[in-house]
């Protein structure tokens, strides 16, 4: 399960991919993004696509939480659940800019990076959720967030080795993109990446790293 990515794709070349974008998410910091972060999505905002910060992790099916705390969902694979359901609809759709992925590699192995070997830009497949009133931690008591998360699908057969049960479901192609903002049936992009796109990267790569590339 994928619970940490990397972006380091700059907001205007986010802005030169999506004619008309709305930028409304401040200022970016390129780097890594781990679960209950803030992270950027591009979501449907009022007559245009719109770039925006939002949470990781949408709300949990109640039968997992054991108390009133919810530290969010980051991976979504079962499509047919009622709780997921409700939101694969055109208005909850999002895609979520990233350079590279993480899958922990086994016991005492860390984490092994995945990357587009030609270094296109890639998204993962996101749907959102506005304004869920919850507790994401005790000491902050409930919060109102807009929150977000991935499909994820079988893996390809660069991620199997490492992670053999799923890998996240990426975007790499503009007709992707609008087809998946469009609204197009969830299943049928729930696939994995072709093989031989990606490539592993070690950690300290510049796609990987916490700081931003030197220019």
């Amino acid at each position: 399960m994928c619970n940490l990515y990397s972006n380091t794709t700059t907001q205007e070349a986010m802005r030169r991919m999506f004619d008309g974008l709305a930028d409304r998410a401040g200022n970016l910091k390129p780097g890594r993004v781990y679960p209950d972060q803030m992270g950027a999505i591009v979501r449907h905002g009022d007559g245009a696509l719109e770039l925006v910060q939002s949470r990781w992790g949408l709300p949990s099916p109640k039968f997992a939480l054991k108390t009133e705390r919810d530290p969010g969902v980051t991976n979504v694979r079962n499509l047919g659940s009622a709780h997921w359901r409700r939101w694969l609809g055109r208005d909850h759709r999002c895609l979520v800019p990233v350079t590279a992925f993480a899958e922990p590699a086994g016991k005492g192995r860390g984490n092994q990076w995945f990357a587009l070997a030609d270094e296109r830009p890639m998204f993962f497949a996101g749907i959102e959720v506005r304004d869920w009133t919850s507790v994401r931690k005790v000491k902050d008591g409930e919060t109102m967030d807009d929150l977000y998360a991935f499909l994820t699908c079988d893996p390809n057969a660069e991620v199997k080795p490492v992670h053999p049960k799923a890998m996240p479901v990426i975007l790499t192609e503009p007709e992707e993109w609008r087809a998946w903002m469009d609204g197009i049936p969830a299943p049928e992009l729930q696939r994995p990446l072709a093989d031989g796109l990606l490539c592993l990267i070690e950690d300290d790569d510049p796609r990987a790293r916490t700081d931003p590339p030197r220019p």
